[in-house]
């Protein structure tokens, strides 16, 4: 694929040897819609939608930072279980699921940034109710420069 000469917000690629422009995002557009979609999945899959998010896009990397995911009930079984044994619980059941719809986290992943999810890695703190998701992506994605104002 490559640039548009006459106008560098729209990418050109070859299909059956015609040229079709694709209209690209800016970084945070991509971010923006990562977290858009992450959000939606924490809340059709664990319940509840983060209090917050960030999308970081470090060249082929993705870094999703959710805070706030613990529900009542999540709070509740880490504080009353014996020492340690609520948080590996908590996490066993987290990792599942997200291990479960996995593939639902890759097609939006892909088709937001066109690029395919190469390793996907989780981790929950029961301490922060913190949650962090890094994609490693088979190509960094390709975006245009922010409009000047």
């Amino acid at each position: 694929m490559k640039l548009r000469q006459d106008n560098p917000q729209v990418q050109c690629r070859s299909v059956n040897g015609m040229m079709e422009g694709i209209n690209m995002k800016t970084q945070g557009e991509i971010e923006a819609a990562v977290c858009e979609g992450s959000s939606r999945f924490e809340q059709d899959y664990m319940g509840r939608g983060p209090k917050d998010i960030h999308t970081h896009l470090i060249d082929d990397l993705l870094v999703v930072r959710l805070q706030g995911v613990l529900t009542a009930a999540e709070q509740h079984l880490v504080e009353s279980l014996p020492a340690g044994k609520g948080r590996d619980l908590l996490k066993q059941v987290r990792t599942h699921l997200i291990e479960t719809a996995r593939p639902v986290m890759e097609t939006m992943i892909q088709d937001v940034t066109g690029a395919k999810v190469v390793s996907m890695h989780h981790d929950i703190s029961t301490v922060t109710g913190e949650e962090i998701v890094i994609f490693a992506l088979d190509d960094t994605p390709l975006f245009r420069g922010a409009k000047k104002k």
